[in-house]
């Protein structure tokens, strides 16, 4: 048998066998979970393990195979560490039943003891996990994980192409603290909506201790993090936005998980290896993060059992899968290049997490057949979009993320007036053949405190004094200008899908600085400063305007479903353009050279301007006109257009 994969690509006959054994892992690895039965039978530990509701009480469930005993404390007993002892059950499995005197919206916690210790643990199935505001100690909170919730979200469907704000609620406010689920909901939602976007995808929803991680060391799977409010106000968000018309991608965690252990699941039952690789295999040598064992069952029923949580108790619409990359390696693809093919089928390969994504994606789609599932892997790793049952992966999306490293490099490395106009046209349209990709100049990576957006490193400091509108600042007027023109060719040519970071759109300015002892544990640079952009004496209002117009016109003329088509590339005038269907995009990315009557390759007929970077209204020089109807004539054989093309500015012509 030939897997398809490999008539897509023929480059990959060479490793026909290694992408058998990826199929047949996948097989194999179902079959001994579920035997006849589906993924979505087997992926139910949450509803056995952890705090469940029982006609005179409570029942909690464990799985701590190394403990010697367990026990159950909190508020109910008085914090008395051995007066509730668990019953062990078979395949290392702790019970313990606890009547009235156990309420909801107490504290406790699970003691394990292990040699003689008694080891201080947050229950793993944990729904709801605060920190004692007077011991300081990461607690359970009892609650039922089923509240009934009136969802009103039955009308709402997914969208077609991916539209995706990516955003954080905690910092989603412009006051000095942490935002919360509700206040997303009513203060930023609208604005989501109005600017055009069609999916928000949230950061830092499950649980972690250290705020200043982004959500990226977990501790707590099943809880969303009560920074931001109740369960409620998070179904309140999501129920809002399907209301809208908009879907909510989770950002999920399982490459790793935090370290802590009196809050997360390291060392739990007193071992290393319970859900992690044993010893120095267990450790991100990067990141000081634990790695999951996925070739462990119980591990995968964890994993998988989390996946199913998020879509059916909270409604999300899919996933963006942290940390892929880190997954497929066991170098975790650190200081690797992926020059050839070789790289992607070796040792180096962790054929167990493979199997794992492709379970977790054949799951999601038996639950609901139109969620969205992302990869965050820069490696590009063949298959990774593609359908499992042709030797793929399963994600719907990778994404793009060799983009805005391109985009940091020639910002800080090379002047504008020396781009490269092919290798842009280039990294801009490079995919695998048949797997589809999110398009995004930068995210919220690149606006980490150490690091700058694109609109502040074309900036910097001229943003404290000269955002004023009628300020003549040159150094301003260029980094607008190159704002809108690496946002219009990246989101037209760079994916099949576009992700924007909070605040961006508009050109926020700083950087993102967690609260923490070196900066004083201040807000000031995590938060968003939406005060910026609705001032209408400032040019923030421009640029986010035209990020409203550039998405409503990626929408209406369905581009990101249109195939490329180069018209023209001259390296010495930085002029680059392109067509897709009925629309001809022009880019002029010199410096200081316009150009009068300059003939660009067209399909013959009449055009008109639909959307310029150069409009007064988005803080440009209105140079462009908008109401001409531009006919082609045949210049040397060919049918062109001529046109006058003023520098640093982009528009896009429609055929009439």
């Amino acid at each position: 048998m030939t897997p398809k994969i490999i008539k897509i690509d023929p480059y990959l006959t060479p490793y026909k066998d290694d992408l058998l054994l990826r199929i047949n892992n996948y097989s194999n690895k179902k079959r001994e979970l579920c035997g006849e039965g589906s993924l979505i039978d087997f992926a139910n530990g949450h509803n056995f393990f952890g705090f469940h509701k029982t006609k005179d009480g409570w029942v909690y469930r464990e799985w701590a195979p190394a403990a010697d005993n367990m026990f159950l404390t909190g508020d109910f007993n008085g914090w008395d560490i051995y007066k509730t002892p668990m019953t062990r059950l078979d395949n290392g499995v702790f019970e313990v039943f606890v009547g009235d005197e156990l309420q909801k919206g107490m504290k406790v916690q699970a003691i394990v003891q292990k040699d003689g210790q008694a080891l201080r643990r947050v229950p793993s199935y944990a729904t709801k996990v605060v920190q004692d505001e007077v011991t300081y100690l990461w607690c359970a909170e009892v609650c039922e994980i089923s509240n009934p919730y009136d969802w009103e979200d039955e009308k709402f469907k997914m969208p077609k192409t991916p539209l995706i704000y990516e955003c954080h609620v905690g910092m989603a406010q412009d006051k000095y603290g942490i935002g919360t689920y509700r206040e997303f909901a009513d203060n930023i939602l609208p604005r989501v909506k109005k600017l055009g976007y069609n999916t928000i995808q949230i950061m830092a929803v499950m649980e972690h201790p250290y705020y200043g991680s982004f959500g990226y060391q977990v501790s707590n799977f099943f809880a969303p993090s009560s920074r931001f409010g109740t369960a409620d106000d998070l179904k309140y968000l999501i129920n809002k936005a399907h209301k809208m018309g908009i879907a909510v991608l989770l950002d999920i965690v399982h490459s790793h998980a935090v370290g802590n252990t009196n809050e997360g699941l390291n060392l739990f039952d007193g071992t290393d290896y319970q859900y992690f690789h044993s010893g120095g295999k267990g450790d991100h040598p990067a990141w000081g993060t634990k790695l999951f064992n996925y070739a462990k069952n119980e591990v995968l029923h964890f994993l998988l059992s989390n996946v199913k949580y998020w879509l059916d108790e909270f409604h999300f619409d899919g996933f963006r899968f942290d940390g892929v990359t880190s997954m497929l390696y066991h170098d975790h693809g650190l200081g690797s290049a992926f020059v050839n093919y070789d790289m992607y089928f070796s040792m180096n390969t962790d054929t167990d997490a493979i199997t794992y994504l492709m379970l977790a994606n054949d799951l999601i789609k038996e639950i609901n057949p139109k969620a969205l599932t992302i990869a965050e892997d820069m490696s590009g790793m063949p298959g990774m979009c593609l359908p499992i049952k042709d030797g793929g992966i399963g994600f719907d999306y990778r994404l793009s993320m060799g983009v805005p490293d391109l985009w940091i490099k020639y910002l800080k490395d090379v002047s504008d007036d020396f781009w490269n106009m092919g290798t842009l046209w280039w990294e801009l349209n490079s995919r695998r053949p048949k797997e589809k990709v999110i398009g995004y100049c930068e995210s919220h990576d690149q606006a980490l405190v150490g690091d700058k957006t694109i609109m502040f490193r074309l900036c910097d400091a001229n943003m404290y004094t000269s955002m004023n509108k009628g300020n003549n600042d040159s150094v301003i007027y260029r980094g607008i200008a190159l704002h809108k023109m690496i946002r219009l060719i990246t989101s037209s040519l760079a994916g099949d899908g576009y992700l924007n970071f909070m605040g961006n759109e508009f050109g926020h300015p700083e950087w993102i600085d967690f609260p923490r002892e070196g900066n004083g544990w201040s807000y000031h640079y995590c938060r968003r400063q939406w005060s910026l952009v609705d001032n209408p004496d400032l040019l923030y209002m421009g640029l986010n305007d035209f990020d409203k117009s550039m998405i409503a016109f990626l929408k209406k003329e369905k581009i990101l479903s249109k195939k490329s088509e180069l018209s023209l590339i001259h390296e010495d005038d930085k002029l680059l353009a392109y067509k897709k269907g009925d629309n001809l995009f022009v880019f002029n990315f010199h410096p200081y050279k316009s150009f009068e009557g300059y003939a660009i390759p067209a399909e013959s007929g009449e055009y008109k301007v639909i959307l310029s970077t150069d409009d007064s209204e988005f803080g440009g020089h209105n140079r462009v006109d908008k109401e001409y109807v531009y006919k082609t004539e045949d210049i040397n054989g060919r049918d062109c257009i001529k046109l006058y093309i003023p520098s640093r500015c982009a528009f896009v012509l429609k055929k009439i």
